[in-house]
């Protein structure tokens, strides 16, 4: 085994240790699942590894990397969509509150949130994650996705009224005052 040592290995594994967890934490975003975070975190840190010395803007590294991280997520959704074939019967779904494991509120909204994103639908997740965790804009978004701004609009408004109806708060009952007798 040959040991890589150097400059631009030593460069990048700096910032690889540095960036890492905000990095996987961004992937974690955008897919969803731990397991393919890391697998989409690892493949975008390869096509950075191999383009290093053509960024010039060390600044833009994570910029770079989170495109790299939804682009390569897209091409394998139209690769899962391949391999997707339709059955005769439809599983129920699984809802956040069917499956009884939400905390309440109270100091556990990011976890909630997260959760709720969990529930949908991959394009929708990742429309979201751009445009309110990366605040990518609806044009840079159609641009990344493929799709046009007025369909990143809808996917969008459709997203967010999911993530408030899974986010919605139970308001405790009201005493009105009992009249006196």
């Amino acid at each position: 085994m040959i040991a890589v040592t150097g400059g631009i290995h030593d460069e990048f594994h700096e910032y690889v240790v540095a960036r890492g967890p905000a990095l996987l934490r961004a992937a974690r975003q955008v897919t969803g699942d731990h397991h393919e975070a890391e697998d989409l975190l690892q493949a975008a840190l390869v096509k950075t590894y191999l383009a290093w010395e053509r960024i010039e803007d060390r600044a833009a590294l994570d910029g770079y990397v989170r495109r790299a991280m939804v682009n390569i997520n897209i091409s394998w959704w139209r690769r899962r969509k391949l391999e997707e074939y339709p059955s005769e019967e439809l599983p129920e779904p699984v809802h956040a509150s069917a499956r009884g494991d939400l905390p309440g509120i109270h100091g556990h909204l990011p976890e909630r949130v997260e959760q709720a994103l969990d529930l949908l639908p991959a394009r929708m997740r990742a429309a979201i994650v751009l445009r309110y965790y990366e605040d990518m804009t609806e044009p840079e978004i159609a641009k990344v996705l493929g799709i046009s701004v007025g369909t990143v609009k809808s996917t969008v408004s459709r997203g967010m009224a999911k993530l408030r109806g899974a986010l919605v708060i139970s308001e405790p009952p009201r005493l009105e005052p009992q009249p006196q007798s």
